[in-house]
């Protein structure tokens, strides 16, 4: 079978919820993970997704961050937040456990922490949640199983992952300390899935600020990672640009990872 996996930060699921709908019932891909849904679980939207399909698992969090998974398969196992610091309110992983053919999957859906401004508390909660969820990944490639980390991860991994990198270079999406937390994970043996497909420049993100989308000045900050059981059954990747064209858009596109199980 073919699994499709896409992640989005929808940015606000209730300002968008007719344009997921509308991507739903046109792509209609397996798993989804949202982030950035900006409401409480109760406030979610679950009917009409469900309608369409799907079951439903939220991380929700009143007016700030979020997290969703929505999948056309039964969750076997749900696990919310992120281990290391019980301090941290922040709604920012959900992850799934599926069972499909070919055994297993561990799908893990985050909000990376954006950073910014790097001179306020922003920027050390940043890299310390980076090295949680490298610890946290390192547990889970103990089971060698399937595992696909995915969401918005608020990294420019390189300079063909923005439109102007000199631009961007020192802010907290891209500089020295969150390229090597982020080096650490891949060299873990985690694979970035896009560029396991292709060396070419995309762009998962356009800011709404000084005709971005227009003048196709984009970065890329929302990744699938993939464990190397992952990797072995990836098949292809798709950047659903087209969805930032569409009216009321998100910044960001789905990405979307297609998987033979």
């Amino acid at each position: 079978m073919t699994l499709r996996i896409a992640t989005w930060n929808i940015n606000g699921i209730k300002a968008r919820l007719e344009l997921l709908l509308r991507w739903l019932e046109e792509e209609k891909p397996d798993i989804v993970g949202l982030q950035e849904i900006k409401t409480v679980d109760e406030g979610f939207p679950r009917s009409e997704i469900e309608a369409l399909g799907y079951n439903v698992e939220t991380h929700g969090q009143k007016s700030w961050n979020g997290v969703a998974l929505l999948s056309k398969i039964q969750f076997d196992e749900v696990h919310r937040g992120l281990p290391g610091n019980d301090e941290d309110m922040q709604s920012r992983l959900i992850e799934g456990v599926f069972s499909v053919e070919g055994g297993v999957v561990r799908v893990c859906n985050i909000y990376l922490p954006n950073g910014n401004p790097v001179d306020t508390e922003k920027f050390p909660y940043k890299l310390g949640w980076m090295e949680r969820l490298n610890a946290f990944v390192a547990d889970r490639l103990t089971l060698e199983e399937p595992f696909i980390l995915m969401g918005d991860f608020n990294l420019i991994p390189a300079p063909i992952d923005a439109h102007d990198p000199e631009a961007w270079w020192g802010d907290a999406l891209y500089r020295p300390e969150s390229l090597e937390k982020f080096r650490i994970l891949r060299n873990m043996g985690m694979t970035d899935a896009l560029r396991a497909i292709t060396a070419e420049e995309a762009y998962t993100f356009w800011d709404f600020q000084a005709g971005a989308w227009r003048r196709n000045a984009g970065i890329r900050i929302d990744h699938l990672m993939l464990s190397p059981q992952a990797a072995d059954r990836l098949d292809d990747v798709v950047i659903h640009k087209d969805v930032r064209g569409w009216d009321k858009p998100s910044d960001h596109v789905p990405v979307e990872g297609a998987f033979s199980f």
